[in-house]
């Protein structure tokens, strides 16, 4: 079955962030949601303390530091510390005799974080994050092959072309114009107006009476082959795995691809998509039992004629009726251990098969 690539692209130009910008970001992001709320109270309010709507978070305002004003790490001859004073936290590495200190300006994730640090007028990827499932510091995912040969590569790595329009772009809104990055005005997260083109031309309308004239296009009505393009921009579509050559339990993370993967995803069928099972407005669901009914929507009866086409020839489960995501999504955890995803392929697992990929 062919998949279609998404082309939407983020081409900007990376931009330091001013001093100052944080509190009127913060601010703004906070009233886009609060006046949504106004006639989306169930989306707007609870949103922005979801793992996207704080996909990107302003120091001041990330509680990690707050509960967590001390955290360190020892690897091979360097020493890892993030500490933080009053509101501002200080990555720093040392060799024991020379010592690299940087502001923390940008903490992308909510649980576990990754930080983006400007030295020298370039962006670099903090070498240690901090995971949640050890509470404390390890090597970021995908660099534990790196091997610094000195203090400054110890830091981080260097991020290359392109990787900040993907980091931005995805966990933050606002910042891309015109194809360049203006994080004077950027607002961190996800937020009403990156997913919804338009909110804020909407949400002025609507208080001179135009509110039907503006509204952004009902994501609801795309395809869920669509919707996995729409989602993929940032968690990856089928195609750009693919193309990318990423394989094993890392692309476990790449949700869209995973559940193109599966038998019963035809691309049509509305029950098989990712908003079918998440709401992107609630705080992510983690409990297997409380999916059995979006699995059961397919798998219960034979006869069931799915909304607006599809097939309905699903099989139904002669093992359970409960508990289904914790036989047929199996948790995987990345190859550092430090993260595990319900794999979205979604399948028959047979004990002792490799992972399907």
């Amino acid at each position: 079955m062919a998949r279609r690539l998404s082309t939407r692209r983020i081409l900007p130009v990376v931009v330091i962030l001013a001093a100052g910008v944080n509190v009127a970001a913060q601010a703004a992001h906070q009233n886009i949601a609060s006046a949504c709320a106004g006639c989306h109270a169930s989306q707007a309010r609870p949103q922005p303390d979801t793992p996207m709507g704080r996909g990107m978070q302003w120091p001041d305002t990330n509680p990690l530091f707050k509960s967590h004003p001390a955290l360190n790490l020892r690897k091979g001859p360097y020493t890892y510390s993030v500490e933080t004073k009053g509101n501002q936290p200080v990555y720093s590495v040392t060799d024991g005799t020379r010592t690299i200190s940087l502001p923390i300006r940008w903490s992308f994730g909510k649980g576990a974080q990754t930080w983006v640090l400007e030295k020298g007028g370039e962006l670099y990827e903090s070498m240690v994050s901090y995971y949640p499932s050890i509470d404390g510091l390890e090597i970021t995912t995908g660099d534990a092959v790196l091997t610094p040969q000195d203090l400054d590569e110890a830091v981080g790595r260097k991020l290359r072309e392109g990787e900040p329009q993907d980091c931005f772009g995805c966990h933050s809104t606002g910042a891309v114009s015109m194809g360049k990055l203006h994080l004077q005005t950027l607002e961190p997260g996800v937020t009403c107006e990156h997913c919804h083109t338009g909110a804020k031309a909407h949400m002025v309308a609507a208080f001179q009476g135009e509110a039907y004239d503006t509204a952004p296009p009902d994501l609801r009505r795309l395809s869920s082959e669509d919707i996995s393009n729409f989602c993929g921009q940032c968690h990856r579509t089928w195609e750009t795995v693919v193309r990318s050559g990423w394989r094993g339990e890392v692309d476990v993370r790449f949700q869209p691809y995973r559940l193109a993967n599966s038998n019963c995803f035809d691309g049509t069928d509305p029950r098989i998509s990712c908003i079918a099972c998440h709401d992107p407005h609630q705080e992510l669901v983690t409990a297997d039992n409380l999916y059995d009914g979006k699995c059961l929507a397919c798998h219960a009866s034979k006869n069931a004629s799915p909304p607006g086409g599809g097939h309905n020839d699903a099989k139904v489960c002669t093992v359970a009726s409960a508990n289904c995501a914790s036989c047929h999504m199996p948790k995987v955890k990345l190859p550092n251990g430090l993260m595990t995803f319900h794999d979205h392929e979604i399948r028959i697992v047979k004990p002792g098969a490799p992972y399907p990929d």
